[in-house]
């Protein structure tokens, strides 16, 4: 037995076979006891034998049953992100991009830190509405540009997403905003409603708007403001209800009484809230008494949830401290979004984005996607601090 040992040192199982040899009162030799020591390791999962004779393990292998679980190739499996190989992004202007085109790809600086800035806006923007969204451009005070931010904001999303986008004149002063596009029809409101029951499909719908080439289209008031004050909430409901079947964001204007039946009917179908002020005192005080108004009536959620825009900001410093009024509405609204003054805003006639000053179209473009981060939060009372805790900050005095 000692001759089988050679120099090595003893396992259990070399001893256990060794002693079982002589047990049994066989004298192998030591090259044989070698040999049968060697097969007892190899039984016993020995790392160091040879592969073929390795016993399977005693589990099955977690690579095999991985590969069991992972589906069988497909045509599925042929897509861009798995199937090309990745490429870096190219610039879309400015000196970035004429040396992208100038060295034909070679040289990549890529895109700015603005240009990406606003490629995540735009995204924003961008993102899938569930149904139809109905959204509620407000002001207790005329000419702050309200109609302007209700076309912006419409023209906005109608140049950037894929679905349909109407704008409703929901002023019953006689409302122009019809009249800031190119008007293709005389119908109204009120010849909407007089063949509610006629219209089945989006083609009968679209005989009654007028459509920008930005695709946004846009639903006419009456010029006769007997005919608009005339009619009432559930008229307004009617409307809507025809339109959200077939359009996928509704871009409201409202007149300037809260208390009118139209506004407070827009008020109730209102998914989110846009409230426009002028940057003076008297703006700023009327915008925060509406809010007061709203908040005291059962809409606090709508004022939390919403964003308030200084329009019609010049440049320099003014008397009035716009950082402390933007802190006011910030404080009661989910944001606050500052509009630059644009002269081809001025004249109230018929605008196209790219008319716009550049820093006012980016302002634009910014509140569009605020008013799109609306579109998947689920807001409620309790989710705005103010509102949970019952407390709201100090009004502008009246």
């Amino acid at each position: 037995m000692i001759s089988a040992l050679g120099s090595g040192v003893l396992s259990p199982a070399r001893w256990l076979t060794l002693t079982s040899e002589s047990i049994g009162g066989r004298d192998l030799s030591a090259s044989q006891s070698r040999a049968r020591i060697a097969t007892v390791e190899d039984r016993e999962g020995d790392p160091w034998a040879s592969p073929s004779k390795r016993p399977l393990p005693r589990y099955p292998d977690e690579r095999q049953s991985s590969d069991r679980r992972r589906p069988p190739p497909s045509s599925s499996d042929f897509t861009s992100e798995t199937m090309l190989r990745p490429r870096a992004e190219s610039p879309s202007r400015g000196w970035r991009r004429t040396v992208f085109r100038a060295t034909g790809g070679r040289v990549n600086p890529g895109p700015s830190a603005k240009e990406l800035s606003e490629r995540e806006l735009v995204a924003q923007i961008r993102q899938p509405v569930s149904g139809c969204r109905r959204i509620a451009v407000i002001s207790r005070k005329g000419g702050v540009g309200k109609t302007t931010t209700t076309l912006a904001l419409g023209h906005t999303f109608a140049s950037l997403r894929g679905d349909r986008v109407i704008a409703l004149d929901g002023n019953p002063d006689a409302g122009s905003l019809a009249y800031r596009v190119p008007r293709e029809t005389a119908n109204t409101i009120t010849n909407l409603l007089v063949s509610r029951n006629e219209l089945q499909r989006y083609a009968d719908v679209r005989a009654f708007t007028s459509q920008a080439p930005t695709r946004l289209e846009v639903l006419a008031a009456d010029d006769d403001p007997r005919i608009t004050d005339a009619l009432r909430e559930e008229d307004y409901r009617q409307v809507v209800s025809l339109l959200e079947v077939h359009y996928n964001l509704i871009c409201m204007d409202t007149g300037t009484g809260v208390l009118e039946s139209a506004a407070k009917g827009i008020l109730q179908l209102a998914d989110q809230l846009v409230l426009v002020t002028a940057p003076s005192l008297d703006s700023g005080r009327a915008a925060s008494s509406t809010l007061d108004w709203l908040e005291k009536n059962g809409y606090e959620q709508l004022v939390a949830s919403g964003v308030a825009v200084v329009n019609a900001v010049r440049p320099g410093k003014g008397m009035v401290d716009l950082e402390q009024m933007e802190r006011h509405f910030r404080s009661r609204c989910r944001s606050v979004i500052r509009i630059p003054w644009d002269q081809a805003l001025d004249a109230g006639a018929e605008t196209d984005l790219e008319s716009l000053r550049v820093p006012t179209r980016a302002a634009w473009l910014q509140l569009a996607a605020e008013v799109a981060k609306g579109f998947t939060e689920s807001e409620t009372k309790a989710s705005h601090p103010l509102v949970a805790s019952g407390r709201f900050p100090p009004r502008f005095s009246l």
